[in-house]
């Protein structure tokens, strides 16, 4: 009978051991670090709850945890860090973080978080430390969001990207009093009005990718960056009355629908502004245009009424704003044809101008358009004809390091423009019909179709592609020291063997590619690293380059049927990469191939073709050498065998021919040779 009375204690031991297994299973796959446990991608359901009391930081990302029941955490009372992203959450239960009083950051992201069960929307109301949310990606509404970041005074960073947000009223972020960083991009956001009024500590706002058609009175003066790009952003206009200096540091408004710059604020310390990819046009020259229905000014309607309404004239340009800070200015891919005069000049610090891809037909430094700052300037694909310098304002421009002029339709120029440049580092002119000039000819004509460049002493990259450049003097670059020089697709280029001279001591990188080019003496060139030769006519590799400890070679598109194996072994021993693809390689002589494979990346490896004894395309990947041998020496044994063979053959026939005709011979020669008389 005692005996039997153990049986209800035994049962209920071995039931407590068995939910505490089920719901803290073993975790001898987390790694503990000091106060730290990392249980990442370890197939968990539930939170481990045999971790030390005392750790600060919990990592459970990657799992299977679909619920944070209440009492869960209530073991780890220190804890500072908890990430729970990706796991299929889908409930938090409301008392989960009571325990958590030193909570500072948490990651929710990437869960399918659920409203409206009574569960979820107050689960965060205990953690009045934290100061780091990230609720990404959780199909989160502005309801739920609403209720979710009540009290959360202490929050100073929050992140709610890729949810289902599409309205912000003044409501839902009126606790957040020290937010610094509010991340809402990837959301359906179309209406913002005034949610942002209570955040006066906000300094970082990323509201990219969203539906916003436009921003307008604009009166964010602590805001440091400003992320709107991948909007539809029609207007951007900041509140011209405010007599407060705007923080603003970074302004990104790129791919939009812009038609006009930006009205920036009357004063601020805005260094980067960031305009590519929209519709930006300057419109100066119809500011004295009359007719009929033709208007100068547009206003603007609050449709709530709250706010007085918002003129503003089109055609005025003094309502760019303040521009005395910008470093950074990207107008690329827009619709600007020129700049209203002096315009550039309102930036004295600028540093880099981008206005690739536009419709610009001239570019004017002649007259000082150009801040004498800039370092760097790209005008290419646009369609720039004629580039207006004299010597005097080309002076100015003492501090360009980076020019960019390729893509365009530039046929004339003054000859000495760059070497007027005393820091210029790398010029781009390729796609231009510019040749190159000889140092001793008379460059004294005010526009040529041809450059100096050479005696620049700071240049090290220069693009001429696509030139149409034929001849090349020995003295083209002499007194340049070139580390980059870019002469692809030159079709016709005549390279003699001193028309890279000068540059023997400092060429690393040189493009040949699709210029016409047989053969050519590398051999001086002992610090050349990268050479492109594709697309050209070459039949045998130059023997100079085994001289060259090149690190990439281009070799694609020409006509090479193999590259014999003392060539391969040599350029293996420095290549890092090979691109060899479009050459008409012999698959019965894949040595080389071979070679490569071990000791290079052959980067369009998957493309590589080779014709096979029936001149059919094989991918020599997949080729079976047994078809022809595994290599040429092999065929060469079998030559020599069917030689012999037939050898042996013949002279097996002729044995048989002649003892056949001749038939005592053979008894004749054993009886000599067998039948001898015995000494006893």
């Amino acid at each position: 009978m005692p005996v039997l009375s153990l049986f209800p204690t035994l049962g209920l031991t071995l039931g407590y051991l068995m939910m505490t297994a089920f719901c803290h299973p073993p975790v001898s796959a987390c790694k503990l670090t000091q106060r730290m446990a990392l249980c990442d991608a370890q197939q968990l359901v539930s939170v481990p709850g045999d971790l030390p009391e005392n750790i600060e930081d919990l990592s459970l990302n990657n799992n299977h945890i679909k619920a944070l029941e209440n009492g869960c955490l209530s073991r780890y009372r220190q804890l500072r860090s908890l990430s729970c992203a990706n796991n299929d959450l889908e409930t938090v239960g409301s008392n989960v973080f009571r325990d958590l009083l030193h909570l500072e950051s948490l990651n929710l992201a990437e869960n399918m978080l659920r409203y409206g069960d009574g569960q979820t929307g107050q689960f965060l109301r205990f953690l009045s430390s934290l100061k780091v949310l990230d609720l990404s990606s959780n199909s989160i509404t502005e309801d739920m969001a609403s209720e979710l970041l009540q009290n959360l005074t202490s929050l100073e960073r929050l992140s709610l990207s890729r949810n289902l947000l599409s309205r912000l009223d003044d409501s839902i972020f009126s606790d957040l009093h020290q937010l610094k960083e509010l991340n809402l991009e990837r959301n359906q956001l179309y209406e913002i009005d005034g949610a942002f009024d209570n955040l006066n500590n906000l300094q970082r706002l990323n509201l990219a990718f969203n539906l916003l058609p436009c921003l307008v009175q604009f009166e964010m003066t602590q805001l440091l960056v400003l992320n709107a790009s991948h909007n539809n952003i029609e207007w951007f206009i900041t509140n011209q009355d405010l007599k407060e200096t705007f923080q603003l540091e970074t302004l990104d408004l790129s791919d939009n629908k812009l038609l006009f710059f930006p009205f920036l604020p009357a004063s601020s310390h805005l260094r980067n502004l960031l305009l590519s990819q929209n519709k930006i046009s300057f419109y100066h020259h119809l500011a004295n245009m009359s007719r009929t229905n033709w208007t100068n000014s547009i206003v603007f309607y609050n449709l709530q009424g709250n706010v007085s309404n918002v003129t503003a004239e089109l055609w005025d340009e003094t309502l760019h704003g303040d521009m005395s800070s910008l470093e950074l200015l990207d107008l690329s891919g827009n619709l600007i044809a020129n700049f209203p005069r002096g315009f550039l000049l309102q930036m004295p610090h600028l540093y880099q101008l981008k206005l690739r891809t536009n419709c610009m037909e001239s570019l004017n430094v002649s007259s000082g358009e150009l801040p004498a700052t800039l370092h760097e300037l790209d005008v290419s694909n646009n369609r720039v004809t004629t580039l207006h310098a004299g010597q005097r304002a080309v002076s100015d421009l003492n501090n360009l390091t980076h020019l960019n002029l390729s893509l365009n339709d530039i046929q004339r120029l003054p000859p000495k423009l760059f070497s007027s440049l005393p820091r210029l580092s790398t010029a781009d002119l390729s796609y231009n019909t510019i040749g190159v000039c000889d140092q001793n000819e008379d460059t004294n004509a005010s526009y040529t179709d041809c450059l100096v460049w050479g005696k620049i002493g700071s240049l090290r990259q220069l693009h001429l592609a696509g030139c149409n450049i034929v001849d090349l003097s020995p003295s083209a670059f002499e007194g340049s020291p070139l580390v980059h020089l870019e002469l692809s697709n030159n079709v016709g280029l005549h390279l003699k063997p001193n028309s890279l001279a000068g540059l023997a001591g400092t060429l690393q990188h040189l493009g040949l590619g699709n210029t016409g080019l047989l053969n050519f003496d590398f051999s001086p060139f002992h610090h050349l690293r990268y050479l492109n030769i594709s697309k050209n006519s070459i039949s045998q590799l130059p023997e100079s380059l085994m001289e060259l400890d090149l690190k990439l070679l281009d070799l694609s598109g020409n006509n090479l049927t193999t590259i014999p194996s003392e060539q391969a072994s040599r350029l293996a021993q420095t290549l890092e990469s090979v691109f060899v693809n479009g050459n008409r390689f012999n698959c019965c002589h894949l040595n080389w191939y071979r070679t490569f494979e071990k000791l290079v990346n052959i980067v369009d490896l998957a493309e590589v073709r080779c014709f096979d004894q029936t001149h059919k395309t094989q991918n020599v990947v997949h080729f079976d050498s047994h078809k022809c041998g595994a290599n040429n020496e092999e065929s060469i044994w079998w030559y020599i065998l069917l030689l012999s063979s037939m050898i042996v053959i013949f002279l097996s026939i002729t044995g048989l021919i002649f003892l056949t005709l001749k038939p005592r011979v053979l008894p004749n020669a054993i009886k000599k040779k067998c039948w001898k008389a015995t000494s006893y």
